[in-house]
């Protein structure tokens, strides 16, 4: 049987029973690859096991962070998947080997109708997972909790969550807060009053992936918080109403840029939108500011997502030494929206809509 190594910077597929003498003891089920991933490893996993009670850390003390939002480790264990769930090619060692492939050609799918129909289910559970998430969010809560709601409702799906073990990412679902413009790991930290919180979703299931995000607020949310998320909102559906065949890509940087603007923001431009189907990322690439030179003409059967980025501030970015976690370089607040779209013969078809009973959604700015 294999399981999900338990080193932190690891999260590898290993058929190993080397286990940490301490978890046994304690009847923690935790599996190492061999000694060398179990004695680099621990640094960070003898935490678990603190005489003093050590509840959370930051490995990085020496960091100079932009904002107040610190990480808080240890990450509890990386969760299993049930053998019998279909696994993306990067499951076993993080490497994305038909990602690299395809990005070497950059032709844009166009997905026939069997593929579009397996798109739509995957598409759907995403929604489905997301909402249920989302419906745990509450101060008080930690990140980790949202992780372990998401894995388990993915895994019920008879589904694989994306992002585990994508280039090593550790955990089921990205959680990124206030200042964190993308890709944070859960852990710890409880959720406060007046927090944002995005929550980005993607699945795998019998061989296509979906992906859909959005920002939600905790508690009740300051002045600046809901203008910077209700703009990241509105730049969303404002290019997603632009999407039909003949339109260029890049034209819908112009559009959110102009909105961004208009409300005191500003868009992030290390990040992108991108196809998705098959593989979890793939041509088109969709820039979100304006004048950008995304290439391609939007046509009938693409596939692909739109996720504006929004800052309260400048739009520059930087990363965390856990090189995932990527911040605003002036610590202030970042806000998202991404839906997954197909380009029909008329016009497009959302894929990953909101339902009424999906929890968030749009507020009143004061």
């Amino acid at each position: 049987m294999s399981h999900i190594c338990s080193a932190p910077d690891c999260g590898k597929e290993t058929t190993s029973v080397l286990k940490c003498p301490l978890c046994l003891k304690q009847n923690v089920e935790s599996f190492f690859c061999n000694q060398t991933c179990f004695k680099r490893s621990w640094g960070l996993h003898k935490v678990h096991h603190s005489k003093e009670g050590v509840d959370s850390y930051d490995p990085s003390p020496n960091f100079t962070y932009s904002g107040s939002l610190r990480p808080a480790y240890p990450l509890s264990y990386t969760r299993e998947i049930p053998a019998h769930i279909t696994k993306p090619d990067y499951a076993a060692n993080g490497v994305p080997v038909s990602e690299q492939v395809s990005d070497r050609t950059s032709k844009i799918p166009v997905n026939d109708a069997d593929e579009i129909a397996k798109i739509k289910l995957v598409a759907q559970y995403g929604r489905e997972i997301l909402d249920a998430a989302a419906a745990i969010i509450k101060p008080g809560v930690t990140t980790d909790e949202i992780d372990e709601v998401v894995h388990n409702e993915t895994v019920k799906r008879n589904a694989y969550p994306s992002p585990l073990n994508y280039y090593n990412f550790p955990k089921s679902v990205c959680t990124s807060i206030n200042e964190v413009i993308c890709h944070g790991i859960p852990d710890k930290r409880p959720l406060k009053d007046g927090d944002i919180v995005n929550l980005d979703i993607s699945v795998f299931h019998e061989g296509f992936h979906a992906d859909l995000n959005e920002t939600y607020y905790v508690g009740t949310p300051s002045k600046e918080a809901i203008n910077v998320v209700e703009t990241a909102r509105e730049c969303l559906d404002l290019a997603i109403a632009a999407c039909k065949p003949g339109v260029a890509f890049r034209s819908l940087g112009d559009i959110i840029e102009k909105h961004a603007k208009a409300n005191g923001c500003s868009v992030v431009r290390s990040f992108v939108g991108h196809g998705i189907g098959k593989l979890f990322h793939c041509a088109p690439q969709i820039a979100h500011y304006a004048r950008n030179k995304s290439p391609g003409i939007m046509k009938p059967g693409m596939v692909f997502t739109i996720e504006p980025m929004i800052n309260a501030g400048a739009y520059k970015d930087i990363i965390w030494p856990d090189n995932w976690t990527a911040v605003t370089a002036d610590g202030k607040l970042s806000a998202q929206f991404e839906h997954e779209l197909l380009i029909t013969e008329d016009g497009y078809e959302l894929l990953t809509a909101r339902k009424e009973t999906s929890p968030g959604g749009a507020v009143a700015r004061k």
